[in-house]
């Protein structure tokens, strides 16, 4: 552009032309230059997903109850009878809302017949009766032992549902002594146990007076709670040692 000018004596006069084209100059020289745009480094994270859920727990699992019998003269020495032997394995699977045996409490018909005479009936039909109330699911009946130590194994299923197990077998002769678990659960903290080993002390059926292995019987009368034994004829060093053993293994 051509600035104008007009000349009158003494002065110089910018025309307007001139004084826009001064002030836009100004005004970009005030303007600071935009910076150069530098390299930056980018880090990018990648997100996995997460891993899948364990799979659930099947719902029955497959058992083997291992019965160790350490009944002998040199673990229970006191009136050690020369026929020492276990009645056969007897029991069920069932809830937390049915109990067919608990120290405290009075022995069942059952129980006492089983205690005393090494009978599985009318034990069998308490489970069975407990499995139409639907509070049991399966009858447990295995082998018993016909001397002492010795070994004997029953195998079972189980459910989520009835995850629950008592097995019980008479220490014979015996007024009413028997070993036993009751309520054991198999399937705990959401998880299938995998081996279970309980110590078997002997327990009195509170059914029959009688003190030695051999005693003639002698009810009760009238009946007391099922307790634990802690003197003669188990005594031996001032405690009373395990009758013997229960192993819970999961075999499938």
């Amino acid at each position: 552009m051509v600035a104008s000018v007009s000349r009158r004596p003494g002065r110089l006069v910018l025309i307007p032309a001139v004084l826009a084209t001064f002030a836009m100059w100004a005004c970009n020289s005030a303007v600071p230059p935009e910076p150069t745009p530098s390299s930056t480094t980018t880090t990018t994270t990648t997100l996995l997903p997460p891993p899948p859920p364990p799979p659930p727990p099947p719902q029955t699992a497959r058992y083997r109850v291992t019965f160790d019998a350490l009944w002998s003269g040199t673990t229970h020495p006191d009136d050690f009878p020369a026929d020492a032997h276990f009645s056969g394995l007897i029991g069920g699977t069932h809830t937390a809302g049915v109990s067919f045996w608990m120290p405290g409490v009075l022995a069942s018909s059952g129980i006492q017949r089983m205690a005393e005479e090494g009978s599985k009936t009318p034990l069998d039909m308490d489970v069975m009766a407990a499995i139409t109330a639907d509070t049991a699911e399966f009858l447990l009946s295995g082998g018993g032992l016909s001397d002492s130590p010795d070994t004997v194994s029953l195998e079972f299923t189980i459910s989520q549902s009835f995850p629950r197990v008592t097995l019980v077998s008479m220490i014979a002769p015996s007024p009413d002594w028997f070993v036993g678990v009751t309520g054991v659960p198999l399937f705990d903290m959401g998880a299938w146990r995998d081996e279970v080993r309980i110590d078997l002390p002997p327990w009195d059926a509170g059914t029959d007076s009688g003190t030695t292995f051999q005693a003639p019987d002698e009810e009760t009368r009238p009946h007391v709670p099922i307790s634990r034994i802690t003197t003669f004829p188990f005594l031996n060093g001032g405690q009373v040692l395990p009758i013997g053993t229960f192993t819970f293994v999961r075999i499938e």
